[in-house]
């Protein structure tokens, strides 16, 4: 299919201060819906008429262009957020942030006795009183952090020790890291919840849900394929930062964090495909479109990619691969809200939160949807 126009761009597309809205607290979803794809679902065209659209999320199937390609994010969500005692008694919490194939892959590197495993990683340490360099703190299952050196925002470079299977260790005494929105404790019902339902187990390690993908059931796929809906998958290993707000009033002058992405040979194939017999591709979630263009960007065009990707997606970026969207609704002044406003325009998306608030949609990971193509 034609790719679409891009959105124009005016200078008060930079400014951080066009990217706030007013959201009454009481629509911050602060648990999931009672049954899983009990959403709402917000249609809104990338282009031409504004013109919104109410719907269910299980009415998808119907909304969706013919011969749509789906392209989701398979990550599955780590318990990588640890609560442990320091010797002093005092209470601290270590969050860890290097994506966990790559804690695996420096510990191989680093084994050479059969006591344990060790890596250096990144995380995110926070207790009462500062935690100096060199100061260990244990915290179950075998668990042991040991700060080595510090960084901005309460980041630190530590090193972890572990015995055994680390994904079972961190399972055993971890906890679901819920966004810093959500003000509660995370609980058993976010263990499912908090996941979704074709997250892969070899794909274990985000800190955060790609959220625009809870809302998907069994019976919603398999409904999806009778219809003719293709399904591929990326992973990207979900970061911390993707809370982190964008600090520079010049939107331009933001440095996005890094996040680690796989785009398999299959899933290229399937894009190639579905382009060549002009059928859109449409991205569950922002990780999924962040995985598709990074790899992009990273190759000069989209090709098979695993590694790195920093890429920063805001108004007059332009995108390659994806023709629409499926996502929650974002915090202001966020990254994500930038990147939809970059795929379909500022005035357009925050034009359609406003009308979200005003039929009292839920908003952010727990919250409702939108369609954008």
């Amino acid at each position: 299919m034609p790719q679409p126009a891009f959105p124009p761009v005016h200078d008060e597309d930079f400014s951080l201060a066009a990217y706030r809205y007013d959201l009454p607290p009481d629509q911050i979803a602060q648990f999931p819906p009672e049954q899983r794809g009990a959403s709402r679902l917000l249609m809104l065209p990338r282009q031409g008429e504004f013109r919104l659209e109410h719907h269910l999320f299980a009415e998808l199937p119907d909304l969706l262009p013919p011969g749509a390609l789906l392209i989701a994010n398979n990550s599955r969500v780590l318990q990588a957020r640890l609560l442990g005692t320091r010797g002093t008694g005092g209470k601290v919490e270590f969050l860890l942030l290097t994506p966990l194939p790559l804690v695996r892959e420096s510990a191989r590197r680093r084994k050479d006795t059969a006591d344990g495993w060790t890596a250096e990683v990144s995380g995110l340490v926070r207790s009462g009183g500062s935690i100096r360099e060199g100061e260990s703190v244990a915290f179950g299952a075998g668990i042991t952090v040991t700060v080595l050196e510090s960084g901005p925002f309460g980041q630190r470079r530590v090193r972890l020790d572990w015995e055994g299977d680390l994904a079972a260790a961190f399972a055993a005494t971890g906890h679901i890291p819920l966004p810093p929105y959500i003000k509660r404790s995370d609980d058993a019902e976010d263990l499912s919840r908090y996941q979704t339902v074709y997250a892969r187990e070899d794909k274990l390690g985000s800190v955060a849900a790609p959220t625009a993908g809870l809302h998907f059931t069994e019976e919603l796929r398999q409904r999806l394929a009778g219809q003719g809906v293709q399904w591929a998958e990326v992973t990207l290993y979900v970061g911390y930062g993707t809370f982190s707000p964008v600090r520079c009033e010049d939107i331009r002058q933001h440095r996005m964090h890094r996040e680690y992405i796989e785009v398999p040979e299959a899933t290229v194939t399937a894009i190639q495909q579905a382009r060549a017999e002009r059928r859109p591709i449409i991205a569950v979630g922002t990780t999924s479109v962040r995985a598709l263009e990074g790899a992009a960007e990273m190759c000069g065009s989209l090709q098979p990619y695993t590694g790195w990707t920093d890429l920063y997606m805001y108004p007059g970026r332009r995108f390659r691969v994806v023709d629409g969207m499926i996502t929650n609704f974002h915090l202001p002044e966020s990254s994500l809200l930038l990147l939809v406003s970059a795929f379909a325009g500022r005035h357009r998306i925050l034009s359609a939160y406003a009308e979200a608030v005003r039929q009292g949609y839920r908003f952010f990971s727990y919250g409702d949807a939108m369609l954008i193509c």
